[in-house]
């Protein structure tokens, strides 16, 4: 099927890619609560939205910055951390931490995960659309009780990923890739089995 030939959501779905690599062109305030307004339009199984965002721009990126390297060894520190620095403090205009809320529920929290999952989809193909790269990254550090500490996570929330967004350069293109078809991920069950 041709380009042509799709709606726009399926393009931008099948369009949309990974990004690591920003143009210096800053992201509004705005521009990114507008992003976040549409993309909490995920569903969801509870009364209440599970999520909340922590944003880390302009000089609050260096918080961020501090508190992966928080998690560092001191050879890694050696190894990575002024790559990191310069990674997240100069190259990435913002960074965005997904957060739900934990309770004593299991399947609740996991449908807060699910759920979140559906908003950071939303949130990748609503930025793709403005020319916005991001990548969504679930690193050891996210696991760490000192970066969840300086980040600002409460003690009953679980980080669901960090997302790093930037304009996409001025030069950069949609290179394509392939997935297998659905009809080769497929099992039907058209009758009751015996």
């Amino acid at each position: 099927m041709g380009n042509l030939q799709l709606s726009l959501v399926e393009r931008v779905i099948r369009e949309r890619r990974t990004v690591r690599s920003f143009s210096k062109r800053p992201i509004s305030q705005d521009k990114l609560l507008g992003l976040l307004e549409a993309a909490v339009w995920a569903p969801y199984h509870s009364k209440q939205e599970p999520w909340r965002f922590i944003i880390f721009m302009d000089e609050g990126r260096k918080v961020f910055c501090d508190a992966v390297l928080s998690t560092y060894t001191s050879e890694e520190l050696n190894q990575f951390g002024q790559g990191t620095t310069r990674d997240y403090c100069e190259d990435t205009p913002v960074h965005v931490c997904v957060v739900v809320r934990q309770g004593k529920d299991p399947w609740r929290n996991e449908e807060a995960i699910l759920a979140a999952a559906a908003l950071i989809q939303n949130l990748q193909l609503l930025a793709w659309e403005e020319r916005i790269g991001l990548v969504w990254k679930t690193n050891e550090y996210n696991r760490e009780r000192a970066f969840a500490t300086q980040i600002g996570l409460n003690s009953d929330e679980r980080l669901v990923g960090t997302l790093h967004l930037g304009y996409l350069p001025d030069d950069a293109v949609s290179r394509p890739v392939t997935r297998k078809s659905a009809d080769q991920l497929i099992t039907w069950i058209r009758h009751e089995q015996e």
